[in-house]
């Protein structure tokens, strides 16, 4: 049953495959007809060498003038079917890296509409492992389809075709003899697919622990994590070490096997054609043609042994990519619109949860009218985050509704929605470019005066103006400290002054001095804005219009500051902890 699925899980891949080559039909059509030129000119070779050798009788008795224009056609048919090669590898490359590249635009454009929720659940060093180390490894297991398994093809064909206008009872036997040959290939290759697709599931795990081990190496030194991270990635490279050698040694044993039947079919050539000299129904001349079409028919199921490794390998990737492919994309966009945004925000009985098992937020309703400042806080793990992901869309709620002045955002466009949202995370991200990239991410045709404005509203101008090169330095990751990344993260909303304000944990790297500079800044930002403000210090909040005090999915309390005191309930509590001594 195992080996039913994992020679129909090839075959499914070989088929998802195929529609990508087919667009490429005029290339795959002319370097097809240069393959059957070069094979026809290459098999018609040994014609002429048989000819040539005919011409000598006996001792004395040599016909040097035929002879010479045989060799002659010969050298011309040489030249003309090594430039029908050279066309056919042209062609193949060309065909195979435009065909990765279609790929890997489609799986980058197929990320980017995939759920969060896939992307939550898969490392990023497997994606990364998908996208670019197995599209490699199928490229190098196309060009050598494009380049073996066509002219093998065609040679198998055109040689069967000559060697039957030269000898029928000799071609008979070769056919007979040819299933043994395919019988051995299909044995072992059949068994090393499993081994190469566990293969590349191991070498994405192994991506995947590079990339986290590296991305987090100042906390891997803080813990003393430096042993372990080792013993793991041992471990995993030790897996990949035994399934690599498995897979290599079965797909091996092809090359060597073919090999052994196809010197038994040569020797068989050998036999009979000496055999039937003697009856005049085949000349020296003629052996040595057919023992050349022997050699030559038998090539090709060599050269396919002998890359099997490769081409069960690149089967093996395309199985993974196609994996990410036919992932199913986020549910289809709305095509509603936003056009004049008050602010007003609805959630009606909304219930979600990630983990069906274990249900996060339920029925939770909540009416918040145009320009409240909403501060929502509560214990670690209450669901604060996940309500701002169902408000943006990150998520969709499992049952119930939110709604934008009246509209569901489901009927909305994404876009349409989380353009009227600034968002500030406590998670600061910049992306490799300039400062005035970083800012204007939002509004890349922002002009430098409302750049400048929005750095100096965001308390950010005074470190940009350090920098060597002002707007207009690059920036790594490692260039600028957290706090300026998270001062630079909040002039990028500054910059766009979107209709509604997300701020979660928005100035939790910045200095006290500083925080409270860019809390104005909000302050004057939020002024007419609905804004969602999630808060862990509560010294942050005690202005905010509606305080909603979470926990455990449910909202538990809610008014403001002064009245959530007086009742002495859980947001009392909470922010007597912060603020009596213990």
């Amino acid at each position: 049953m195992k080996r039913k699925q994992r020679l129909a899980g090839g075959k499914e891949t070989l088929k998802k495959l195929l529609p990508l080559v087919g667009k490429y039909w005029p290339a795959l059509l002319l370097s097809t007809l240069l393959a059957a030129g070069a094979v026809v000119l290459q098999l018609y070779i040994p014609v002429l060498f048989g000819e040539a050798i005919d011409q000598i009788v006996a001792a004395g008795q040599v016909n040097f003038a035929q002879m010479g224009e045989y060799l002659g056609w010969i050298l011309v048919l040489i030249a003309a079917a090594s430039l029908c090669t050279w066309g056919m590898s042209l062609l193949n490359n060309r065909m195979t890296y435009s065909i990765v590249h279609d790929i890997r635009c489609r799986a980058i454009r197929h990320l980017q509409a995939l759920p969060l929720s896939y992307l939550d659940g898969h490392s990023t060093g497997d994606i990364v492992s998908r996208i670019i180390a197995d599209t490699t490894t199928l490229s190098d297991g196309l060009l050598l389809g494009f380049s073996q398994l066509f002219s093998g093809v065609l040679t198998v064909v055109v040689t069967l075709i000559f060697m039957f206008s030269k000898n029928v009872s000799v071609s008979l036997l070769v056919v007979l003899l040819t299933p043994l040959s395919f019988l051995v290939a299909r044995f072992i290759s059949t068994r090393s697919y499993r081994l190469f697709r566990q293969q590349s599931e191991i070498r994405g795990r192994q991506t995947a622990l590079i990339d986290e081990m590296v991305g987090s190496e100042k906390v891997v030194k803080a813990f003393g994590y430096e042993e372990r991270a080792s013993a793991r990635f041992a471990q995993i490279n030790r897996e990949l070490q035994q399934c690599s050698q498995q897979a290599v040694f079965y797909s091996s044993l092809t090359n060597p096997s073919t090999r052994f039947v196809n010197s038994v079919i040569y020797a068989g050539v050998a036999l009979l054609g000496t055999l039937l000299i003697p009856g005049g129904s085949l000349t020296v001349g003629g052996l040595a043609v057919l023992l050349s079409y022997a050699n030559q028919y038998m090539k090709p199921f060599n050269d396919i042994s002998s890359v099997v490794t490769e081409l069960q390998n690149a089967l093996a990737c395309a199985g993974r990519i196609f994996d990410l492919l036919e992932q199913p994309e986020q549910s289809p966009d709305a095509a509603g619109r936003l056009d004049q945004v008050r602010g007003e925000v609805e959630l009606r009985d909304v219930s979600f949860a990630y983990d069906p098992s274990r249900p996060l937020i339920e029925h939770f309703s909540l009416r918040v009218q145009p320009g409240t400042r909403v501060a929502i806080v509560g214990p670690t793990g209450c669901g604060k985050t996940t309500l701002i992901n169902l408000l943006m869309r990150f998520y969709e709620v499992n049952s119930g509704s939110i709604a934008v002045d009246g509209h569901e955002i489901d009927a909305l466009s994404r876009h349409a929605l989380r353009s009227r949202f600034g968002m500030v995370l406590q998670d600061t991200w910049i992306k490799h470019g300039t400062v005035r990239d970083n800012i204007c991410f939002g509004r890349p045709d922002a002009p430098e005066d409302e750049v400048i404005r929005a750095a100096q509203a965001a308390h950010s101008w005074e470190f940009i103006q350090r920098l060597p090169k002002g707007l207009d330095t690059v920036l790594t990751e490692e260039s600028i400290s957290q706090g300026q990344k998270q001062l630079l993260c909040i002039t990028r909303v500054m910059l766009c002054r979107p209709s509604m304000l997300i701020l979660d944990e928005a100035t939790s790297s910045i200095d006290t001095r500083t925080e409270l500079q860019v809390q104005h800044a909000f302050d004057t930002l939020m002024q007419g804005r609905t804004s969602f403000v999630v808060a862990h210090r509560l010294s942050t909040v005690r202005d905010a219009s509606l305080i909603l005090v979470m926990r455990d999915g449910k909202i538990v309390e809610q008014g403001r500051h002064d009245e959530l005191l007086a009742r002495s309930g859980f947001y009392s509590r909470l922010y007597n902890s912060q603020f009596q001594p213990s």
